[in-house]
Formats: C-alpha cells, sequence, structure tokens
C-alpha cells in the first residue's frame, strides 16, 4: 500500500497514522519502513537507539497491516495502537531482546523471555516496536550518557543533551523515529528530556502504570508516554494503565478513558501559577517569560489563574538521600569484577548513599511524608498547578564523569521536577517554545492525586492552540 507522496509518516503523530490507516492511505508497513530507515540515517549521529530490530519490527507491521485490512472489510476489532511505530527505554523488560540499563554489568546472553507490564500492554494494543532506547547506567541521573552506549545527543543541536535519564526516548520521538515511547521518571526522567527537547512527557500518579520489577529507587520511580502530542500520551495511557499483579503497588483499574473529555478545555479551573517553587534560583529569563506566555494563555481559554507557591522548602535533599540509597542499593549488587565496569557518576552515588544511616533514611521517609501531606492539602483549594518544566535549556552532551556527582550538580538545575515524584502526583510537560539559540522550553502541569485526566485535558487546551515546533534534521 502506498501513501500521499507528501505526507512524511515519519512526522505523524500516533493519532494520525491511525487516521492514515483507518483511510487506508498508509498501512502500518509503510510508517514501520519510512521510521526504520529514518532511524538507520540518523541513529549514528544521535545514538537515540541502543538496539533496532528491523526484522521483528515488519513482522508485527505485516501482521497489523493484515488486521487493518479485515477490519475495513468486516468492522473486526483492533488494538488501540495498532501498526504505531514505538520504542522501549532500555530500563523495561522486553521479551527477545536484552534489557542491559546502560550498563556492561548485565550479561546480554540470559534467557530474555519476560515481558515488563508496559511492554506486554503495548503488544495487546498492536504496537510495532522497534527498538530499545538508551539510558544512563539505570537510569541514575538526568542526562544520557553510560560507558556501555555513550553519549545521547538532542535532535535540535547535537552538541547538546536530550536530557535523561530518559534521554534516547525523547531523542527518538524528537526525531521522527516512532511517535510513541515509554520512559521512567524517578525525579524528573521523562519530563526532564522531553522538556529539552520539545515533546510531550506525562509522570503519571504513581501506581497508575504499573512496573516490574519495582525500581531500585523504589516509589518515587513512575513509567509514563513520551509523545509526539498530548492526544497521543492519553491514548498511549488507556493501554498502559492497565493493572498488573506482579506490581504489588499498582492501582486497581480507573475505568477511565483518558481520550473522553481531552477536548473539554480548561474554562472555570482554578491554577497556582507558581514561577519559582519559592526556591528556584537561577530560572533562564527566556524559560520565565515563555512559561508566563503560557499560563497567560491558559487564562485567556477560561481558567482562573494566581500565582501562588505551595509553600514548601526544596526537598533536594530529601531526593537525592532516597536517589543515592537506590544507587548503594544497586552497588552493593554487583561483584568487584562489575564495579570496576560502571559509571563513575553511579559509583559516586553509591558512596554517597551508603553513608545514610537507618536513622536518616527514616528520617528522609519521614520528611517525604510531610511533603505529600502538604501538597494534598494544597491541591483542595486549587485544580492544578503551573511551573516551568526545567530551570534551564539543554545544557551541552558531555561524557559519563565528566563533572563531580553532588546533589546540586546532579539535580539543582531542574528543581521543578523531582518534588512531584515525592508527591506521587501526576505532572506533564510540554512545549512552550523555543530560545533565541533554538532550544525547546517547556511548561509543567500538575495536578492532584489520580487527576491524570484533567492534567491531559489542560495541557491539551493548551497544545490545541500553541503550534509545535519539530527540529529539521536530513
Amino acid at each position: 500500500m502506498s501513501t500521499n507522496a507528501t505526507t512524511d509518516l515519519t512526522q505523524c503523530t500516533a493519532h494520525e497514522l491511525l487516521a492514515l490507516y483507518r483511510s487506508g492511505q498508509a498501512s502500518p508497513v509503510d510508517a514501520t519502513q519510512a521510521v526504520l530507515a529514518r532511524a538507520h540515517r540518523l541513529n549514528p549521529r544521535l545514538n537515540a537507539f541502543c538496539l533496532i530490530d528491523d526484522e521483528a519490527a515488519l513482522t508485527h507491521a505485516r501482521a497489523s497491516e493484515a488486521r487493518w485490512q479485515a477490519h475495513r472489510q468486516q468492522g473486526a476489532p483492533i488494538g488501540a495502537l495498532d501498526g504505531v511505530p514505538t520504542s522501549i527505554k532500555d530500563l523495561v523488560l522486553t521479551r527477545g531482546w536484552p534489557t542491559l540499563r546502560g550498563s556492561r554489568t548485565i550479561d546480554p546472553a540470559q534467557p530474555w523471555d519476560v515481558d515488563a507490564p508496559a511492554t506486554a500492554r503495548l503488544r495487546e494494543a498492536g504496537a510495532v516496536l522497534l527498538g530499545k532506547t538508551t539510558t544512563p547506567e539505570f537510569g541514575c541521573k538526568g542526562e544520557t550518557n553510560s560507558p556501555a552506549t555513550g553519549i545521547t545527543r538532542n535532535p535540535w543541536n547535537t552538541h547538546h543533551t536530550p536530557g535523561g535519564s530518559s534521554g534516547g526516548t525523547a531523542a527518538a520521538v524528537a526525531a521522527g523515529l516512532g511517535p510513541l515511547s515509554v520512559g521512567t521518571d524517578g525525579a524528573g526522567s521523562v519530563r526532564i528530556p522531553a522538556a529539552f527537547c520539545g515533546n510531550v512527557g506525562l509522570k503519571p500518579s504513581f501506581g497508575r502504570v504499573p512496573a516490574y520489577p519495582l525500581s531500585p529507587f523504589g516509589t518515587v520511580a513512575h513509567l509514563g508516554p513520551h509523545t509526539m502530542s498530548v492526544r497521543d500520551a492519553a491514548l498511549m495511557m488507556n493501554v498502559l494503565k492497565q493493572p498488573d499483579a506482579r506490581d504489588w503497588t499498582s492501582l486497581p483499574a480507573d475505568g477511565v478513558d483518558y481520550t473522553v473529555g481531552l477536548e473539554d478545555g480548561v474554562r472555570g479551573l482554578r491554577i497556582a501559577y507558581s514561577p519559582t517553587l519559592g526556591y528556584a534560583k537561577n530560572v533562564h529569563p527566556e524559560i520565565a517569560a515563555a512559561v508566563h506566555d503560557a499560563v497567560r494563555v491558559l487564562e485567556s481559554l477560561g481558567a482562573h489563574v494566581e500565582m501562588r507557591d505551595p509553600g514548601f522548602e526544596d526537598p533536594l535533599e530529601i531526593t537525592t538521600g532516597l536517589w543515592f540509597l537506590g544507587s548503594a542499593t544497586i552497588w552493593q549488587g554487583l561483584t568487584p569484577a562489575q564495579q570496576a565496569l560502571t559509571d563513575p557518576d553511579l559509583r559516586a552515588q553509591a558512596e554517597e548513599g551508603a553513608r545514610l544511616s537507618a536513622l536518616q533514611v527514616q528520617q528522609l521517609h519521614l520528611r517525604r511524608g510531610q511533603l505529600g501531606s502538604q501538597m494534598r492539602q494544597f491541591m483542595q483549594d486549587v485544580d492544578l498547578l503551573v511551573t516551568p518544566s526545567v530551570a534551564i535549556p539543554a545544557f551541552e552532551a558531555r561524557a559519563a564523569g565528566t563533572v563531580p556527582m553532588n546533589p546540586q550538580s546532579m539535580l539543582g538545575w531542574t528543581p521543578f521536577s523531582y518534588p512531584f515524584n515525592l508527591t506521587q502526583q501526576p505532572a506533564i510537560t510540554l512545549p512552550c517554545g523555543l530560545t533565541r539559540d533554538g532550544l525547546p522550553m517547556g511548561v509543567q502541569l500538575v495536578g492532584p492525586m489520580f487527576g491524570d485526566a484533567l492534567v491531559l485535558r489542560a495541557a491539551r487546551a493548551y497544545e490545541s492552540v500553541q503550534g509545535v515546533a519539530r527540529p529539521v534534521l536530513t
């Protein structure tokens, strides 16, 4: 089947591809072939994928094409993402492919016969899985580099990082290497790279998207969709959110179709706008201005906006304390020979985590609980909280171990992301313009716990009146 020659299938959202499949103007094989060709051309420059499986992708695309043909002839049911090229971050188990977690410590020559819940749900929905996207070792930081896979680069400017730890995912989506990808977010790892790359990244309410196995970083780690559009994120959430008994923290089915009511707008919603959360310093002036403009757009759409901080102090110490403890847990499970192969940044984090006493860890958990309670109470008075996504545009790409690994260098430049991993609230980033240097900027919308549908609805309202730029790559 051939498509209109003027339609670049690599630049189509999942919604657009599904419409083309439905009308017969394009097929999953067309889209998959186009994306694979582009991936092989661009991946040597971007390093977004650590594994691409053409044979498996085309096999599943042909099966999807047959389902679409039957659907058009007989009205047979098909999956919600049938035929959409999709990638999986290399922290997420994928049957038939090694999940090396950006690490040289994992032996690829072992059985890989288990799908994580997210992977299983995507297969059931008919998504065409292309391969695995790059991650820093064990997802340990907010930029994507590792001794195992090297440096991943931003499609907007390859001298800059795509962020992390879902940096490969972000680079792939931004570059047109599949409109959908699964990322993980332990301190901003979906939202940071989405903001740096001009994509949509959603961190759902904790437990809404099941995980297996549980992250070594515990209950700050979420899984979520990374997409070209808010509509795609809503569609993907319908698939990913199905409960899975392997995750003891997963939430029961909510019975919500996230695509229903997505276009209902923000009229009457109460929005708290906090440009610094009360503590963030050195927010890039272009980002501050762009987010201010984004808030004015929401106000013009009928939202009631009040400039208001949530009233908590910077929880960086809580976040990095718990994070470094997770790194120490990983480190203790490695042999000395494996430890010698690791990223120096992981080693530095593990050393910090090993210094924490049991009492200090318990105190961190108690402080986290106080923050969560404070935000639950704050959200009783407002529907949404709006902030910048990240305080700075994407910085220069660099090798692992380039800067000292301490709380400020690790997360000090992203003060708006990690608080909401601690509180487990849904938070989305979406593009709100480009800097004078041509780098994307992001605005973050945070909702009440379990308010994922509301967050998506508000994000869609903004997206519907703002154009979304795409990087030009040849």
